[in-house]
């Protein structure tokens, strides 16, 4: 029988009540408003407990923010401690973090101050940043729970190992080495498989924006966190859309690479060892500018020599210089993909897709309708690559505290299915090569419908159906996943806000499916009022710096465009 002191509630209670006491005494909130007293925690709400430097600080661009540490304008110490005290404030609004290490960030940033006080020069193109991390990474001396009960005291459910105290994954050496500081790891649901961020420490993630609503998952906190400006940039990972479904929840930008790009050695995961679509890692912040930043500068440490499944690719400068002397001298051409066949989105999505459209032809692009291979059977070939052991791993960690399994992820894994054969696993990789194959060639063929002569530059797709989701009801995958079955580089833009007064109930809908409806009837104007809408925008395999490059403008022309009309009004 469990003793008092063994049980998940026990356990999960207690380091709650670590995360919550971590944060220092003095930036601890006397009262928190419920969601009907404060729905959006954003901006000016937040800021009224922030000093005047420290919202210059918070408030300013990764770039920027390198750039003054970098010239000695600002110390490493007074940046770090700014975004302590907002990431502080953030978790106490949504419940975003796991774990908290500020007194460890305040001594390595004073140790790059006097790195720089000696050689008047910077340790590396990072000096100074403050950089989050999703609860997967580990950081020596940190625990990783990855949400689950039965991981807490332990390195990856094992006792007695003492690894957490020493073992550092591989991108936390390099960022290290970059001059970046490390300084808290945010919340994920238990299992990583859910597009809501909820697990039995700290509960629900609400999205600051609206706290009706999702921050997204698996990286909802660091969704949520950047959202509210407690962080610059973080990294999330991916193996369905875990970077871009927080991103567009929380209106910013974030870039899942093509799997290989970047290091994800030593980092924790569900069903490790499951190769036929693999988790990749990827940056999440407010501009594309911040993205490229990390991907350039990681690259700079070759990841590849120790990363076995990292390629050899560095970053290609010519391949931006080409995507940016495209845009300045010709046409760019589009697909868009306004439904999936399976779920109509959201009449807010279905706005932002047709501003979007109608911002690239004003520019003088071209934007032709995607009818692609069924993403359907895209669709099916990555789910059944998440079942191969039939839920084995997230039972047994589920099992090593007792503790149930959240709802999100039950569907899918309630029971544990027979494991799949060798022959199947073989016949689904065989099915995705033939699906990545036949897609290829459609995308070649664009070439005869584009008055460019070449297939479409990328795709402009719906993220999700629905402008965030609201709790327990993150119900479709299909407009994230597809792309990790293709491993397609996507990067999202933020687009606009929903507008109770524009996004009107369409009274004239009619469903493909049950499954249309049932999701169709989920929006509601006055509970999604204000939240973030976006899109992705989806290359070809390893097109990262093209990507980057083409989200850069094709988000500031969005802007440019938003802002010309307020201008008028």
């Amino acid at each position: 029988m469990a003793t008092e002191t063994s049980t998940w509630q026990h356990l999960a209670k207690a380091k709650l009540a670590a995360i919550n006491g971590s944060i220092p005494e003095k930036w601890q909130l006397s009262s928190i408003p419920s969601i009907a007293e404060q729905q959006d925690v954003t901006g000016p709400f937040i800021c009224k407990f922030l000093s005047t430097e420290e919202i210059e600080i918070t408030e300013t661009d990764a770039v920027d923010i390198v750039e003054k540490t970098s010239l000695g304008i600002w110390t490493a110490e007074e940046v770090t401690t700014a975004f302590c005290h907002r990431a502080s404030l953030a978790h106490q609004l949504t419940n975003c973090l796991h774990e908290t290490f500020f007194e460890a960030a305040i001594e390595d940033a004073k140790q790059l101050d006097a790195y720089y006080a000696q050689h008047k020069a910077p340790i590396g193109p990072l000096h100074g940043l403050p950089i989050s991390l999703k609860d997967q990474f580990h950081v020596k001396g940190v625990e990783t729970t990855m949400g689950y009960t039965g991981w807490i005291n332990t390195f990856e459910g094992k006792k007695g190992t003492g690894k957490e105290k020493v073992f550092e994954s591989e991108m936390v050496k390099e960022l290290r080495s970059l001059g970046a500081v490390l300084y808290c790891k945010t919340a994920v649901p238990h299992s990583l498989m859910a597009g809501e961020t909820v697990n039995n420490i700290i509960g629900y993630t609400t999205n600051p924006k609206n706290r009706n609503l999702t921050c997204g998952g698996s990286s909802g906190g660091e969704g949520a966190l950047i959202a509210l400006k407690g962080s610059p940039v973080g990294f999330g990972t991916d193996i369905g859309g875990s970077i871009r479904i927080p991103a567009a929840f929380n209106g910013l930008f974030g870039l899942r690479p093509s799997a290989g790009r970047m290091p994800y050695e030593g980092m924790a995961n569900s069903m490790d060892g499951q190769n036929s679509v693999l988790s990749v890692v990827g940056p999440l912040s407010h501009s594309v500018a911040s993205l490229r930043l990390m991907v350039k500068s990681l690259l700079s440490q070759q990841p590849w020599l120790h990363d076995p499944l990292c390629n050899e690719l560095p970053w290609r400068q010519d391949q931006e210089t080409q995507t940016l002397d495209l845009i300045s001298s010709s046409k760019l051409s589009f697909g868009i993909l306004k439904h999936d066949g399976a779920v109509t989105p959201h009449p807010p999505v279905q706005r932002a897709l047709d501003m979007v459209v109608d911002t690239l032809q004003k520019l003088g692009h071209e934007v032709i309708e995607w009818h692609p291979p069924s993403h359907k059977r895209g669709f099916d070939i990555i789910t059944s690559s998440w079942t191969y052991d039939g839920g084995t791993d997230i039972h047994n960690a589920l099992g090593l505290s007792g503790e149930p399994m959240v709802s999100q992820i039950s569907g899918m894994y309630r029971k544990r299915r027979e494991e799949a054969s060798a022959s199947k696993i073989s016949a689904n990789n065989i099915a995705k090569r033939e699906y990545q194959k036949e897609y290829m060639e459609y995308w070649n063929s664009t070439a005869r419908s584009t008055s460019t002569g070449r297939p479409v530059d990328a795709i402009i797709a719906p993220l999700a159906p629905f402008a965030a989701a609201r709790p327990d009801r993150y119900k479709y995958y299909g407009y994230s996943n597809i792309y990790n079955t293709l491993d397609y580089t996507s990067c999202v833009i933020p687009v606009t806000n929903v507008d109770k007064k524009v996004d009107m109930v369409n009274k004239s809908f009619k469903p493909v499916s049950e499954q249309d409806r049932d999701i169709q009837e989920d929006y509601d104007p006055e509970l999604y009022h204000g939240a973030h809408v976006a899109v992705q925008l989806v290359g070809r395999r390893l097109q990262e710096e093209k990507v980057l490059a083409l989200s850069e403008y094709v988000g500031g022309a969005i802007a440019e465009s938003k802002d010309t009309r307020s201008s008028h009004l």
